[in-house]
């Protein structure tokens, strides 16, 4: 069994590949080739807290996976991470545990990748300004995935925390991005201003108003991924003409904003467009105007991350990288 590391990973997969590799796992889900339970969530409300465990099987290619992933937000106030996990890869021909990895990066890469892919299908083709509400670990990844895909000018970074925006800023630069980078103080102003709008926060209240979005824009919500959180006001997903999810049924458990909206009465589950999977096969209709407004909502579910295990294991024994030990 091959262990590897977070420096190991990043090492040998890029967003390219998480790209690559997500696209062509949606399109084998659409042909019935993956197996999928829905993930189980515990709950620790004393520490805000909660740990999922996600299982998912390839059956054309034979590979199965589990994520545990904990989500601590309090870490950050005792200096350790707020999201840990690790992905135990196994072959489903003979049973055998091929590899087990850090599940922090991958998890990002994943979420950003997945958001690339939607944008592709759904924001404007000439957009070119992005705004990013929430700098926290799980935004970079989002900025490359529309970065991937969209040839961005303008990036708006807000943030509760001007620090931490600024550091954020930092890190887009010292990546190589070129794109006009600015701190914002108000995000209903930056909103105005976008053509995509990523949100990745653990908000349980909007983190904007939806009345501030401008024609044709495209909106990424992968934060919030409990019940009681949203990130989304009603008023964005009225405004939509499209929103389009990673994962219907875990949605429909797991996204607070989208949950509200259809115990409202206001909008229904049967109102979405469509699943990623529908969209990047082409099921389901891309963008179809230039001014109808886009939502893309990501809880996140078991076979992206094992497109991204099975990805970086196969990476992994090209470049003959990470510890093998033996378990007998």
């Amino acid at each position: 069994m091959i262990l590897l590391n977070e420096k190991q990973i990043k090492s040998i997969y890029k967003m390219e590949d998480a790209l690559k590799d997500v696209e062509e796992m949606l399109i084998a889900k659409q042909e019935n080739k993956v197996l999928a339970p829905i993930r189980t969530v515990l709950e620790f409300p004393e520490k805000n807290a909660s740990s999922l465990y996600m299982p998912s099987a390839d059956l054309e290619h034979h590979f199965a996976s589990v994520k545990v992933v904990t989500i601590f937000p309090n870490n950050s106030a005792k200096g350790l991470p707020t999201t840990q996990g690790i992905i135990v890869l196994t072959s489903t021909e003979n049973g055998e545990h091929l590899a087990v990895m850090n599940a922090s990066y991958l998890t990002r890469l994943r979420t950003g990748a997945m958001t690339g892919l939607a944008t592709k299908k759904l924001a404007k083709q000439d957009a070119k300004v992005l705004t990013i509400v929430g700098t926290g670990r799980m935004a970079f990844e989002q900025a490359l995935g529309v970065m991937a895909v969209r040839k961005i000018e303008k990036i708006l970074l807000f943030n509760r925390s001007k620090e931490k925006a600024f550091q954020f800023k930092q890190q887009l630069v010292g990546h190589g991005v070129t794109a006009s980078i600015e701190l914002v103080d108000d995000v209903n102003e930056a909103v105005s201003k976008s053509e995509i709008i990523c949100c990745a926060t653990n908000s349980t209240t909007p983190v904007f108003n939806g009345k501030y979005l401008k024609s044709g824009a495209h909106i990424n919500g992968v934060g919030s991924y409990l019940p009681h959180m949203c990130e989304i006001d009603r008023t964005t997903i009225l405004r939509a003409s499209k929103i389009v999810v990673d994962d219907l049924e875990g949605i429909m458990e797991e996204a607070g904003e989208l949950i509200d909206a259809n115990n409202s009465g206001e909008w229904s589950f049967e109102d979405v467009h469509g699943e990623l999977e529908l969209l990047v096969s082409g099921k389901i209709a891309p963008r179809e105007s230039e001014d109808e407004i886009t939502f893309f909502k990501s809880v996140g579910a078991s076979y992206y991350d094992l497109a991204v295990a099975k990805g970086v294991y196969n990476k992994a024994l090209e470049h003959r990288i990470g510890t093998i030990i033996d378990l007998m």
